[in-house]
């Protein structure tokens, strides 16, 4: 991470969340919150989560709504390229509007999502970086893929601030790299 103190950063990061939930949960719920409020947090988490791919030259950054919509553009201005939104749920916006979409294998809250982006958004040639805040199961990030692959587009990986992917062929296979690991918080 050129320019950013990567350890102090993780510790930071660490702080800054919280697990929330009642007695009567049975599992806790991960709030990243902090993350967005601190605007010293903020400013460093796109150039340091750029870092992981920087060598990989992507064209294009991806965000699945709502937290890759936050993390993307910092993300995408760091390496000096474009962002492009990735909808859940929707189609096109207008009749002329070509429209790119793939229902996703199984995400964290098990909903297999129809995901999407304009098609004139992502060319052709673009290497597409997906960022996010969380890879839990890759459900999200295997639909994006589909997606980038499907116009012909190169898949570049997943840059996310955590990794709680339990089956490391899958990591492998998306290119995830993170700040830290589930098992970090």
């Amino acid at each position: 991470m050129s320019g950013i103190d990567g350890r102090a950063l993780r510790e930071v990061l660490r702080e800054q969340f919280a697990w929330r939930g009642d007695r009567s949960d049975d599992m806790p719920s991960a709030d990243p919150t902090g993350w967005w409020r601190e605007p010293s947090t903020l400013g460093q988490l796109g150039p340091a989560l750029a870092a992981l791919f920087v060598g990989e030259r992507p064209t294009v950054v991806l965000g699945v709504e709502a937290r890759g919509f936050l993390l993307g553009p910092l993300v995408a201005l760091a390496l000096g390229v474009g962002f492009v939104e990735v909808r859940k749920d929707r189609g096109q916006l207008t009749d002329s509007d070509a429209w790119v979409s793939r229902t996703a294998p199984p995400d964290y809250r098990d909903r297999q999502l129809l995901l999407g982006f304009p098609r004139r958004l992502v060319r052709s040639g673009d290497r597409a970086l997906l960022v996010d805040d969380w890879v839990d199961t890759g459900g999200q990030a295997l639909g994006v893929r589909r997606l980038v692959e499907a116009v012909g587009a190169e898949w570049v990986g997943v840059a996310s601030v955590v990794d709680a992917l339990i089956d490391s062929s899958l990591r492998r296979r998306l290119v995830v790299r993170s700040l830290l690991f589930e098992r970090d918080l």
